[in-house]
């Protein structure tokens, strides 16, 4: 059973969310509250997912996203939001968000969520992936990219290019005609190459490095 504390300053939301998480078999709500008991209840708890609101009149979301960064060990935490993503997200994930959903989000989106984010996973609200890849684009010079892309082998490359294209690892089989266990390889080595990075930051050095052309559509 995963477990979950959930955090908002309106009573309706929480017990709406209760609802929607409770429905699964393998998801249970231990606890939910404002943000000024936020850190108290998680610490009492311990649950393994935090879902956090990042706007709230007593204490800001940011606030208790630090406070739960610094337990041992910390939850997941996801953000949760029905604001602009935009102005949020850097700070969120540089203070240790596991994850940025909107409150809009379907129930299966957030249960997907959450089983992701217990299984060491982070998620990202589509609204949410464009101030994302922004910021990296533009802290990640093309030169950079490109040295990065070199160490790849020519195999990784094709796959990098696929991925950045916004292709699963299926879809991207197809195109190369390997089996998909290979394309999962591929993926893992190449993201471990560029430094451990995710997909988003993989599709960004791959932009940068010249990879992607304005042609170029998502193939799913």
């Amino acid at each position: 059973m995963i477990q979950v504390v959930v955090v908002d300053d309106e009573p309706l939301v929480r017990s709406g969310l209760r609802a929607i998480l409770g429905s699964a078999t393998d998801i249970g709500v231990v606890a939910d509250c404002g943000g000024a008991e936020a850190v108290m209840t998680v610490a009492r708890h311990r649950p393994e997912v935090v879902l956090l609101d990042i706007r709230m009149p007593d204490v800001d979301g940011l606030t208790v996203l630090t406070g739960l960064a610094a337990m041992t060990p910390p939850p997941a935490v996801a953000m949760l939001t029905t604001f602009d993503a935009g102005e949020y997200v850097d700070r969120a994930l540089r203070a240790g968000a596991a994850g940025f959903l909107m409150k809009n989000a379907s129930p299966e989106q957030l249960l997907h969520a959450v089983r992701v984010l217990a299984g060491g996973g982070k998620v990202l609200a589509p609204e949410a992936a464009g101030p994302v890849i922004g910021g990296y684009l533009a802290s990640a010079p093309a030169d950079d990219a490109a040295r990065l892309v070199s160490a790849l082998t020519e195999r990784e490359r094709h796959v990098l290019a696929l991925v950045g294209r916004g292709m699963s690892n299926r879809a991207i089989a197809g195109r190369l005609h390997l089996a998909h266990g290979t394309v999962k390889d591929h993926v893992s080595a190449l993201l471990a190459k560029l430094g451990g990075i995710n997909r988003v930051q993989a599709a960004v050095i791959a932009e940068r490095a010249g990879m992607i052309h304005p042609s170029s559509g998502a193939r799913r």
